[in-house]
């Protein structure tokens, strides 16, 4: 398999491919010929970084799991839209991202146990439905003080949502909200289970080395470019990702760079980082280098239901 590298940022740990065991990697010792000798002493080693990526891609390529992914509904966008024109204001916003949420009215029945995905690209696939109730709860996830968002009432229709296969449409539970003439819409369809890695995590690495993900923000409409959300502590100088482009997969490392000694607080802190490919993303799976597993969607909510 042939890919691309790409650097945003520098890591603070460099590590040679044959400190690491590779001896597939050139310039290791491993009884070239003098003509293979002259071309590694050319060659810069990988980083530890790419070391990783590339085992992640290598396990990927053809696997089952990569199969299973291809095939099924992954929400890769938002599955919970907000009424056509946005909230009315910042309280209503407010209480939309923490979830604060009342129920005065009643909740229809289950009319029915399936619900069918259709790509625009072509291709649908039936599955599960999500009950109303069970849509309703994930809406509502909080108790605190503040404006709340009344529901009072809910039917079936339909909404678009992005997806590891691109645009699709999907039944959808409307939520009609007091003080509003246009619906919220919860994707109805319980997303496929996600397939098993084919390659375990990362072992335990210093954070500048490689650490997990924070999750997908946005693919670009042209895929050149993805913006994913990175984690660093308060000792640091911040994040930075690292790319790995093969056929099939795009490959993103996560570090932290500017580690600093002394007293540091133990919040985690999160950034976006935009990630440009040297070509589209088109149906290659999105993976984390740290956890081996396609990088999930993350926005609202702040865990995608693609992962349960």
């Amino acid at each position: 398999m042939h890919g691309t590298t790409k650097t945003l940022g520098r890591l603070s740990v460099v590590i040679t491919a044959c400190a690491w065991g590779i001896s597939t990697v050139a310039g290791c010792g491993s009884g070239k010929s003098e003509g293979d000798d002259d071309r590694a002493r050319h060659t810069e080693p990988a980083p530890p970084w790419g070391i990783r990526a590339r085992q992640v891609a290598d396990a990927w390529d053809g696997s089952q799991a990569a199969e299973m992914w291809h095939q099924g509904f992954y929400p890769m966008g938002e599955v919970v839209q907000v009424p056509e024109g946005g909230l009315h204001d910042e309280a209503d916003q407010r209480a939309f991202e923490a979830g604060n949420f009342d129920l005065d009215g009643d909740l229809p029945d289950l009319p029915q146990k399936d619900a069918r995905v259709t790509w625009q690209s072509g291709g649908s696939l039936t599955l599960p439905l999500m009950g109303v109730r069970r849509a309703y709860k994930a809406l509502d996830r909080d108790s605190s003080p503040g404006r709340r968002l009344t529901v009072t009432g809910a039917e079936l229709g339909e909404m678009t949502v992005m997806t590891s296969r691109g645009k699709a449409t999907v039944l959808a539970w409307l939520f009609t909200l007091k003080g509003y003439d246009a619906p919220l819409k919860r994707a109805a369809v319980i997303p496929s289970k996600l397939p098993e890695s084919p390659i375990k995590p990362a072992g335990r690495t210093s954070t500048d080395v490689l650490a997990p993900l924070g999750g997908l923000v946005r693919v670009t409409a042209a895929g050149r470019s993805v913006t994913v959300a990175a984690n660093h502590g308060s000792c640091d100088d911040g994040p930075t990702v690292n790319v790995l482009e093969t056929k099939n997969s795009v490959v993103l490392s996560a570090a932290t760079v500017g580690a600093k000694d002394g007293v540091c607080t133990s919040e985690m802190r999160g950034e976006r980082l935009t990630v440009p490919l040297d070509r589209p993303t088109g149906n290659r799976i999105l993976l984390d280098a740290f956890t081996g597993r396609p990088v999930p969607y993350s926005k609202w909510p702040k865990t995608s239901p693609s992962w349960s």
